[in-house]
């Protein structure tokens, strides 16, 4: 119990929102290459349409975690954001035309680029350095439970109504709702002038009623004062927010090129799923592992990002990325249906060991003011590799194999690792 004490009012809710949207989403995750496939889509043509949807949600939360910084404002994205992601998932199966699903997976992905680096950022200030890696723990454990839970009903509804994929398509839309209504229970917190923010850390509130008392006093620094302004104009370029990176500290650059390597060649899991499938497993052995997978991830995240805060976000970060290059160096060699679980309980170790303790990582080394940017910035980046890493997995899968596909990508993460290792500094060490 004592760790629970670290979770507050807004922890609860933004986790408890998660869970409902993920129940959505991974209701429709684990059969979604497969009613891709069934509706004609090339393995190719899905590693496209994944690389696109990812790339507008990275691309877009760029440029909406800019504008939450600039504005002082999370709970408006936050909503925004998951209202879209609720309301795409009915339209995957009112048509069956490339365009059409294109887009309706790209509004899921657009929704989750407006929410994401506003709702880190409220994460983030619900923590400090010290339990930053429990408090992202936490929620992404709540989050992955979610991907539990969905894939479950999606597999008791396929054994009553086998290959019935798109009535799933609408069911997902209930629990999209309850994310929307647990949203608006979420209250901005009062905050200073924007300026003024990160200034005075420890006393917010005073600091913006001294200056109506000295406007008049010194004339020049009011001038001074409206200087920065002008930087909502930057909001009218859709790209503006990689200029952050210019700025940003040197530790922010080390720690993302690392995770922009490993991106690259960090395909969608939807290849792993088709690994299933190629090797023979049937609709129920595909979803249950990705049920498993799901359910080792929600276990180990909250766990993990206690053992973070105590051994150092560093080395939780480096186990998780051998672990990811073990469990491809698996799937290259086309294991038994046994041992494909083992890999997928891997991989959930992997996951828990570095999804939430990467943002973690980021925000610890950031200033408060620019967490949104920082994140979105990372995402905006990642969005761009992972768009590639999608592709790029497609046409070698294509012409090489899977096996070439996932020891290619089991090289690059461990080369990463040794990034890491000598070139990345630890949060603590970071100037």
């Amino acid at each position: 119990m004592l760790y629970v004490n670290f979770i507050t009012r807004t922890i609860w809710i933004l986790s408890f929102i998660s869970l409902f949207t993920d129940i959505a989403s991974e209701m429709l995750y684990p059969i979604m290459p497969i009613y891709l496939k069934s509706i004609g889509f090339s393995i190719i043509y899905i590693g496209i349409l994944e690389g696109l949807a990812e790339a507008i949600a990275g691309l877009s939360k760029g440029y909406f975690g800019k504008m939450s910084d600039q504005t002082g404002r999370r709970v408006p994205f936050v909503q925004l954001g998951y209202i879209l992601s609720s309301v795409s998932k009915p339209f995957m199966a009112f048509f069956i035309h490339p365009l059409w699903v294109l887009f309706a997976r790209s509004l899921d992905r657009f929704g989750k680029g407006i929410r994401t680096g506003a709702r880190d950022a409220m994460l983030s200030a619900e923590a400090t350095p010290q339990t930053k890696g429990k408090v992202f723990g936490f929620h992404r454990a709540m989050d992955t439970l979610g991907a539990v839970i969905g894939p479950l009903f999606a597999l008791l509804y396929l054994y009553f109504y086998p290959e019935n994929y798109k009535t799933l398509f609408f069911i997902a839309f209930i629990p999209g709702l309850l994310s929307i209504f647990a949203s608006l229970l979420l209250k901005e917190k009062p905050q200073p002038d924007p300026l003024s923010f990160n200034l005075y850390p420890s006393k917010p509130q005073p600091q913006p009623q001294l200056y109506p008392l000295t406007f008049n006093l010194y004339p020049s620094k009011p001038q001074s004062q409206p200087q920065p302004q002008p930087q909502p104009q930057s909001q009218s370029s859709f790209f503006s927010f990689l200029t952050y990176w210019k700025s940003s500290p040197a530790a922010y650059r080390k720690l993302v090129r690392g995770l922009l390597i490993f991106a690259l060649f960090n395909s969608s899991d939807i290849f792993l799923l088709l690994q299933l499938k190629q090797a023979g497993l049937s609709d129920a052995y595909v979803i249950g592992a990705y049920v498993f997978y799901n359910l080792m991830y929600a276990i180990f995240a909250f766990p993990l990002g206690i053992l973070a805060d105590k051994l150092g976000l560093k080395k939780i970060f480096i186990f998780g990325l051998i672990v990811f290059a073990s469990v491809y160096l698996g799937m290259a060699m086309q294991p038994s249906t046994a041992l494909y679980f083992l890999l997928f309980f891997g991989y959930g170790l992997y996951a828990a060991a570095t999804e939430g303790i990467s943002k973690a990582w980021i925000s610890n080394i950031t200033d408060s003011k620019d967490l949104a940017t920082a994140i979105g910035t990372f995402s905006g980046f990642q969005s761009i590799c992972t768009m590639l890493a999608s592709s790029i997995a497609g046409l070698i899968w294509y012409y090489y194999g899977s096996s070439a596909t996932f020891l290619l990508t089991a090289i690059m993460a461990m080369g990463v690792g040794v990034y890491f290792i000598f070139v990345v500094p630890s949060p603590s060490k970071a100037s």
